[in-house]
């Protein structure tokens, strides 16, 4: 006999609106094809799935519902902290739940925090400087070309072709427009130029595990528990000079379903293991569970030397769409077991079974 599941999610159907939202304010919200996706997906394995809109009725239509886990994708509305909201409900009515936790949640939301978490256990990170005034001094550590995005977007929002900038004015430009447009502090980090590859992963790590970089480089990097899914990396030749060689908001919505990649990405063996390695130390320092993914780009003026740009603890599972979904097509893994993967690693952490 299968569990009760409660799927959780925020709709972009239902989200709120308000006078002078970003066009693209609710881009990272889940449609009505990913939900019945999960539901589907679960119920092949004999679960009795029911979405609930992720907000504030939880409170009343958990209890009713009485769920003996909870299939967690909540992005969340508003605050610094968003997709920490339905997890820390689910903790107060003690649920347990799928994916990451209220703490890595918050944590990993805020990309400058992540990266001083990354900066602290020496996991190699773009040097970067926070702004909340357009007019802020530059640290002249940070030279230019550089890269500036909003703090806590996902799905890409604010990155353009136009996040490159290559001088002051630029910058200060950038900097004015995004302050504006997203009303948070703006990330600025130092440009990688050179290739974008994601790496997906399930399962959850045994102890010991990775948490810092070795001094001897010879040392073993220890990742036992987690489940590799093959890196996709964009193939920016195939799009539009005005994209600037990033990963843009644009790819990632507007030309969604004519996504060009290459997954598995074309890597040699020994960067192949060392991305697998600074993967699940990402996922060690930041407290992920169950699935993550951790973006890099590859600096084309150091040898493919790979730097984190930061980490999803809740990947898009959009079918035959999101990078995570993607990645375990390339291994011939179907979107069914992909779920029930993640639905799997979550049981075993709770002690519950899901056969």
């Amino acid at each position: 006999m299968g569990l009760n599941v409660a799927v959780l999610a925020n709709l972009k159907k239902n989200a709120p609106h308000y006078d002078g939202m970003p066009a693209d304010r609710w881009d990272d919200l889940d449609s009505d094809i990913t939900i019945n996706a999960i539901t589907a997906a679960l119920a092949s394995r004999g679960h009795r799935a029911t979405f609930l809109e992720g907000n504030l009725s939880l409170v009343e239509t958990l209890p009713r519902l009485k769920p003996d886990i909870c299939f967690n994708i909540c992005e969340g509305h508003w605050g610094d902290s968003r997709e920490s909201h339905v997890p820390a409900i689910l903790e107060m009515l003690r649920i347990p739940y799928t994916a990451s936790g209220v703490l890595t949640l918050a944590l990993t939301l805020d990309k400058p925090m992540t990266k001083r978490v990354l900066a602290f256990h020496g996991l190699p990170t773009p040097a970067f400087q926070v702004f909340e005034r357009a007019d802020e001094p530059r640290d002249p550590d940070l030279t230019f070309p550089l890269f500036v995005k909003p703090s806590r977007e996902g799905t890409g929002m604010g990155v353009s072709g136009d996040s490159v900038v290559r001088t002051e004015a630029e910058l200060r430009e950038r900097l004015a427009e995004q302050i504006g447009r997203y009303r948070q502090p703006i990330l600025v980090e130092r440009f990688i130029r050179g290739r974008e590859v994601t790496v997906g992963v399930v399962g959850n790590l045994t102890m010991p595990v990775a948490w810092r970089v070795p001094e001897n480089e010879q040392a073993a990097r220890v990742f036992q528990g987690l489940r590799f899914l093959p890196a996709l990396e964009v193939d920016f030749s195939k799009y539009p000079d005005s994209e600037g060689g990033v990963y843009t908001n644009r790819m990632k919505t507007e030309w969604a379903h004519d996504f060009h990649l290459f997954c598995p990405a074309p890597l040699d063996l020994a960067l192949l293991e060392r991305l697998h390695w600074l993967t699940a130390a990402v996922f060690r320092v930041t407290g992920c569970v169950d699935v993550a993914r951790v973006d890099f780009r590859l600096d084309a003026d150091d040898g493919d030397k790979p730097y984190i740009l930061e980490v999803n603890p809740l990947p898009g599972l959009y079918p035959g769409l999101s990078d995570l979904v993607l990645e375990a097509d390339a291994a011939g893994i179907p979107y069914d077991e992909l779920i029930n993967a993640i639905f799997d690693a979550a049981c075993a952490r709770h002690g519950l079974s899901a056969k």
